[in-house]
């Protein structure tokens, strides 16, 4: 059996890899790189492998650093099954449409400019055509049926609790070159126990021959989660007394809904003063109403909530708006006096929030609430490191709003986390491969994973490297 690690590997995004085995290459996610936009864009294009030499592709969940180069695949010849649970299909249908919008408008916006200057115009990585091209090749399967990729090669689903239809990836693989049966097992993002909305991830109790792990928050600890509920009080209510708007850049699946739910309860409660409240994301909306129609995936929390609450409605109450047009995100900029707005992109590289921050990042009443990862040279790990001075659509502004940065929103299992997704293991992987991580996150979890649970040969694979495991 033949590992590449072709993405997510020494860094967070674009999670891609590679399984050779009994004749039939298995991609494992095929997920978008982000990050400098010149770089992505070279990246995404120069280190995508050939859809043509793809027999399937297993989807842990539809984040687009996972998801994001699915249409680019099928563009490039891929004609197998993409299997996935049914609540990540969903969740692709509109995400991905999304990403070949933004995609086909970032190009027409760049190739204004090359062509004025007579260079070769660029194409988008791909298009809307593409994207409908490829729903045609998803293929659901429930959580924990077991399911015959090829002779000798079963695939099983189990809940991540990471978002909406996330799995952990199974494959029990009888190896014709070896003869051995071994049991592979790729984390994709884990989730944390005790986050609203979601299940808990479900422990792998059985273990695993081969793991390949997810360290994003390998050397950090999350707070609890009731603690960052009691901290979005405090931001709401120092906010609205300084008179200012709260701004949250939140990823359209998951966080969005997380961050509703919470203010609902706390708008309930009395904790947070009337106020207008709005989800200015197109994709939000929409991915919301996919969280509607999978109410299997809930907790026991939320149920009860829905049963508890008149409204009857976690993502929706009196005071929230979800707007639609153009026109209706325009006019909340000039609007005055205190108010919450929700909008994507989560780290500030695209999206309507570009346009909120514009008009609010240099008044001091104001405060910008981070509450996920924030990939290296994007806008948001800028406004998180508190530069004086960020450029938004290319102009200048002085950064004086207020920043507060909460991770316990994140469904990422922390360092305690990760180290428990192993510990519970009846068998121990022999090999772990720690992927998904910035450097400094992979090597305190790799170090960690063998001096406190006994791993040996524990490695952080570079981008392209190649084991025969």
């Amino acid at each position: 059996m033949k590992i590449t690690f072709h993405g997510a590997a020494r860094t967070v995004t674009g999670s891609l890899h590679l399984i050779e085995v009994n004749g039939r290459t298995i991609m494992l996610d095929c997920g978008l790189y982000q990050g400098k936009r010149k770089e992505a864009f070279e990246r995404n294009r120069s280190e995508f492998c050939q859809g043509k030499k793809i027999d399937t592709l297993i989807l842990s969940h539809a984040h687009i650093d996972h998801s994001g180069r699915i249409p680019c695949l099928v563009r490039n010849g891929f004609r197998g099954d993409i299997v996935c649970t049914s609540a990540t299909r969903d969740l692709c249908a509109v995400m991905l449409m999304d990403s070949a919008f933004i995609q086909e408008k970032d190009v027409e916006f760049v190739n204004k400019r090359r062509r004025k200057n007579r260079q070769n115009l660029f194409e988008p990585l791909y298009t809307e055509e593409d994207v409908a091209r490829s729903m045609k090749q998803f293929v659901g399967l429930s959580y924990n049926r077991r399911h015959q990729l090829f002779p000798g090669v079963h695939l099983t689903l189990m809940d991540a609790g990471h978002m909406l239809g996330s799995a952990h990836v199974i494959l029990d693989i009888d190896d014709q070159e070896t003869g051995k049966s071994r049991r592979l097992v790729f984390s994709g993002d884990i989730g944390r126990p005790g986050i609203p909305i979601i299940r808990d991830p479900e422990p792998l109790t059985a273990g695993a021959d081969i793991l390949i792990m997810e360290s994003t928050y390998g050397n950090r600890t999350h707070p609890p989660y009731l603690e960052t509920e009691k901290e979005l009080e405090r931001i709401v209510n120092q906010t609205v007394q300084r008179g200012g708007t709260l701004l949250i850049p939140a990823f359209a699946v998951g966080r969005t809904q997380q961050l509703v739910y919470s203010l609902h309860k706390l708008h309930s409660s009395g904790a947070i003063p009337e106020l207008p409240i709005f989800v200015d994301s197109p994709l939000a909306t929409k991915t919301t109403d996919i969280f509607r129609l999978h109410p299997e995936t809930y907790d026991a929390e939320i149920r009860a909530f829905i049963l508890a609450d008149d409204g009857n409605n976690p993502f929706g109450f009196d005071k929230l708006q979800y707007t639609q047009s153009v026109e209706q995100s325009k006019a909340l900029n000039e609007m005055k006096g205190p108010m919450i707005i929700i909008s994507a992109s989560g780290m500030m590289e695209g999206g309507r929030i570009l346009h909120h921050l514009r008009s609010r990042i240099e008044d001091p009443r104001n405060t910008i609430l981070i509450t996920g990862w924030q990939a290296p040279n994007t806008l948001g790990r800028r406004i998180i490191e508190k530069e004086r001075i960020v450029r938004i659509f290319g102009e200048e502004f002085q950064m004086r709003a207020q920043v507060e940065v909460e991770t316990g929103f994140s469904g990422h299992a922390d360092h305690d986390g990760l180290m428990d997704f192993v510990r519970v293991m009846g068998k121990r992987p022999e090999h772990t491969f720690i992927v998904h991580g910035e450097e400094e996150a992979a090597q305190t979890l790799a170090h960690d994973l063998q001096t406190g649970l006994g791993l040996e040969n524990v490695v952080i694979p570079e981008s392209l490297q190649s084991f025969v495991v």
